[in-house]
Order: C-alpha cells, then structure tokens, then sequence
C-alpha cells in the first residue's frame, strides 16, 4: 500500500471516528471534512471509496443501530429516541429506520420484546428442532 493511500485511509478514519463518537450531533460534510483535512467533494468521493457508503449514510446507519438498541433495552418513547440519536424529525428517522431495518420502530421493538414468564421446560420443548421431516 502506498503512503499516499495510507495516509488517506487514515484521513478517512478519523472521520468516519468522530462520527462514531459523535452521531447524536448535527454533523455536516464540511465538518467532516475538516477533520479529514481535504476537500468537501474529495472527502465524500474518498470516503464512499474506502468505506463502500457515503458518509450521510453511514451516519444513518450509526444512528439507526443506536435507536435499535434503545428501543429493546429502554422503554423510552420513539420520538425521545428519534432526537436522542440525532434525528431532527420523527418523519425521517422513521422513514430511514424502516428503510435500513425493513421495518418500523414501533414494530421493531414489539418483535424483540421479552417473552412472557414461561417455564423453561416448556421454552426448550417449543423452540426444540423437529425431528420429523
């Protein structure tokens, strides 16, 4: 690898890190850029190349699978999450979410909830593969 294209990962890197570490934020490209220390174009080129997804998605993506896991270990209401993760409208986040998950918030949640209290004699029995074809 040449050093050019290291130091160009690790442009990238720092990027897609303050984005890790910073998602529920307003983030924009020009920010982003900064830290990369290159050009807004240069960076989203650069940035789809390495990591396969522009940054606007992936930022999406970060926020989403925080809101999923918000959604299954918290009870906080939907629109509490949407503006926790650093969505501005519940429209959006919504829209993104099912988009990315392939279903809603609200439908994701009521299929990870937790089972009801049942004995686990009878979990391991129902959940048990079927030894008939």
């Amino acid at each position: 690898m040449s050093r050019a294209v290291e130091e160009s990962n690790r442009a990238m890197l720092r990027a897609r890190d303050a984005m890790d570490r910073a998602y529920a934020e307003p983030l924009d490209i020009p920010a982003l850029a900064r830290i990369a220390l290159v050009s807004e174009s240069h960076f989203i080129r650069t940035f789809r190349a390495t990591f396969g997804e522009t940054p606007h998605r992936y930022l999406q993506r970060r926020r989403v699978e925080r809101a999923m896991a918000l959604l299954v270990e918290t009870d906080r209401d939907v629109t509490d999450i949407c503006y926790a993760v650093g969505f501005s409208s519940l429209g959006t986040f919504s829209r993104t979410f099912r988009q990315i998950v392939g279903e809603s918030p609200s439908d994701f949640r009521r299929s990870r909830a937790a089972p009801a209290n049942v004995p686990s004699c009878f979990a391991k029995a129902w959940t048990r593969p079927s030894s008939f074809g």
